[in-house]
């Protein structure tokens, strides 16, 4: 394995226009390349090390996945059960539809949304968190918007489509971490962190952070083509409220940290030291692809082509149309400030890329990379 291909790539990007990027690469539980590059603070030149801290964004949705799986695994509940059977608001749903003269109207949903419908992104919700009913909630609640409180107010707000019929990247994860508190009773946090982050044995990964944790947090940049450079822009504009665990975008962690969640799931399920989150039929299940022909063309992200949509996670079905050289079955996802996970259980393969910044280049940078990565084995 001759990994100055990546290493190369990482130091052009970080010339180009993205502050600081690390790579990690693990091959059957190992660590066979880590590299770095960038500052971690640009103003103050500050060399980005392998304790910083950093907005997950989406890649908390496996996370979310995975923890939801666990309670399938247990009968808990089922893919096919509506949701409504634990969140009675979902019960009596509205579509919002277009009129062949352009007119708008709402009509009662003619299929419940389910389970499924949830992880696979096919429930008919939008991703706009300034809706009426968000802000109502925000206000009710003094600012805190819990999970719960954050999917009532959401069953208040028209669908886009009839649930199961289409594809649309939206807020149903976050629905999903409600969901699990709804089955399993304790707050979501705490089921991630006894359920999961725990045993194996992630210290940095949370919804909030200590003291201490805080001093480690990377500042955040977005691009700015008019300074033609990043400019600072901290926070989760996802995180709408102080008790707003969102479970689509609201996790933060380290490179060190995460990627020992993803080689659990490189494994199917399981950690080198033994602690298991999921049965490898639950991970084959993840990866599966969920899409119908019809969703297909709704998921038409250029990144995404030759790859289909599983529970929660991208999962690699054509070589033809990605143009990649990973296996079919590859799997992972990827985040708002740039982050990329690639799970390879065949090729006993773990990936993670980091960079924070926003507008983040990853129509660009992402396919390379993967390209790149599995070039170099």
């Amino acid at each position: 394995m001759d990994f100055k291909p990546l290493s190369q790539f990482i130091d052009r990007i970080t010339n180009w226009r993205i502050p600081w990027a690390e790579v990690l690469v693990m091959r059957r539980n190992e660590t066979v390349f880590r590299y770095r590059n960038g500052y971690a603070d640009l103003e103050q030149k500050t060399p980005i090390d392998d304790r910083r801290i950093i907005h997950l964004y989406s890649l908390t949705k496996i996370m979310t996945c995975a923890a939801a799986l666990q309670l399938v695994e247990k009968g808990a509940m089922l893919l096919n059960d509506p949701l409504s059977a634990y969140l009675p608001e979902y019960a009596e749903m509205t579509v919002r539809k277009t009129l062949p003269n352009g007119a708008t109207v709402l009509e009662k949903a003619r299929k419940p949304i389910t389970v499924r419908d949830l992880f696979a992104m096919t429930a008919g919700f939008s991703y706009d968190l300034g809706s009426p009913s968000l802000r109502e909630a925000a206000e009710r609640t003094g600012g805190k918007v819990p999970a719960r409180e954050f999917a009532a107010a959401l069953a208040k707000e028209p669908l886009l489509f009839e649930p199961g019929t289409r594809w649309n990247y939206s807020l149903c994860h976050d629905v999903l971490a409600a969901l699990v508190e709804a089955v399993d009773g304790r707050r979501f946090s705490q089921y991630i962190r006894e359920e999961v982050t725990g045993p194996l044995g992630m210290n940095d990964t949370g919804f909030d952070l200590t003291e201490e944790q805080r001093t480690r947090l990377a500042p955040q940049y977005r691009y700015d083509d008019v300074l033609g450079k990043p400019a600072r822009k901290d926070g989760n504009d996802f995180r709408i409220g102080t008790e707003f665990e969102s479970g689509g975008a609201g996790l933060l962690s380290t490179v060190s940290d995460y990627v020992l969640f993803l080689n659990a799931l490189t494994n199917r399920g399981t950690s080198p030291n033994g602690a298991r989150i999921l049965s490898p039929a639950a991970v084959d299940l993840m990866r599966a692809d969920h899409l119908t022909e019809s969703m297909r063309e709704d998921y038409a992200w250029v990144q995404l082509a030759g790859y289909g949509f599983g529970l929660g996670v991208r999962t690699h079905i054509s070589r033809a149309e990605s143009g990649s050289l990973s296996p079919l079955g590859e799997f992972g996802w990827s985040g708002a400030a740039g982050c990329l996970a690639i799970i390879d259980p065949d090729s006993q393969l773990t990936v993670m890329y980091a960079q924070h910044m926003l507008n983040n280049q990853e129509t660009y940078v992402h396919p390379r990379l993967k390209n790149i990565v599995y070039a170099c084995l």
